[in-house]
């Protein structure tokens, strides 16, 4: 059993980003440019928006949080957008979610320029996604797929599970490891036989939210597994879906929680938005 060590991994690609972006300044006189757009207090997106700040000052790229009262409308926040895409020192945009109160999320991101949706939510990136040729990918998904490739574990031709459906990481997950030639099946709530259908899985990706979720006899000998869940176990510890302590000692490969896949995405999002300078500067 191997561990997948997501910090050392992240900490490999955030060289390799910031080689990119001093060459992009020296070739281009062009700062990657990274605007978030955090609404009221919430106090986990303060602490996301803050660590997106600080990866950003670690590369070199220029980044601008800009803070709106709870009580901002749509249509405020749809106008602070609009200035952004006209930004020509802004590369990528992101509204931090979610949103307090009932506002239409949906029509919000819909606003963002695809150019400058380094969240890849647009239903433009996402239909780039599923045809195999895109520019941005979703930040967790994408994080996934380096910690396999950087492990140097093959995903043609094998058995692929993915437990959960979301937009961000679930559907998106299942269409990358499909352009990767794996063979996926993606799993939920209303899936029959849940356990005789991971057991079976070659590459189990958990991203379901749930502690201790994923148990020993849902793993075949040998599997590589993936856990991208964030939660608190009864004793208020940080944990992923998997019951690590069990699952582990079966695995090829595992990553940790805390530890895995968590670093890696903020990395992808950096990436993400140096792609988007790239390709402004084309």
């Amino acid at each position: 059993m191997k561990i997948i060590d997501g910090k050392a991994i992240s900490t490999e690609i955030r060289a390799e980003l910031r080689e990119r972006s001093e060459k992009l300044k020296a070739e281009k006189g062009i700062t990657p440019g990274l605007a978030v757009i955090i609404v009221g207090d919430d106090p986990a997106s303060q602490i996301y928006v803050r660590n997106k700040a600080r990866a950003c000052e670690e590369l070199g790229f220029y980044s601008e949080v800009i803070r709106l009262p709870a009580e901002t409308t749509e249509d405020e926040i749809g106008e602070v957008i609009d200035k952004l895409n006209a930004d020509e020192k802004i590369h990528g945009i992101l509204v931090q979610l979610p949103l307090p109160g009932h506002k239409d999320e949906k029509s919000l991101l819909l606003r963002i320029s695809p150019e400058k949706d380094v969240d890849a939510f647009h239903p433009y990136n996402v239909g780039r996604i599923s045809t195999g040729d895109y520019g941005f990918l979703p930040c967790t998904p994408a994080g996934v797929m380096e910690l396999i490739s950087r492990s140097g574990i093959e995903v043609s031709g094998k058995d692929c599970v993915v437990i959960g459906r979301s937009n961000i990481v679930g559907k998106p997950m299942g269409m990358l490891l499909i352009n990767a030639s794996g063979t996926v099946t993606v799993c939920h709530s209303r899936t029959n036989n849940l356990k005789e259908v991971c057991a079976r899985a070659d590459i189990l990706v958990s991203a379901v939210g749930r502690a201790d979720f994923v148990t020993a006899d849902m793993v075949k000998d040998g599997a590589v597994v993936i856990d991208v869940g964030m939660n608190r176990n009864a004793a208020g510890k940080l944990c992923g879906d998997v019951a690590y302590d069990e699952v582990a000692p079966k695995t090829s490969y595992i990553t940790p929680v805390p530890g895995g896949v968590g670093p890696m995405t903020i990395t992808m999002l950096m990436r993400n938005t140096l792609y988007a300078a790239e390709q402004a500067a084309k």
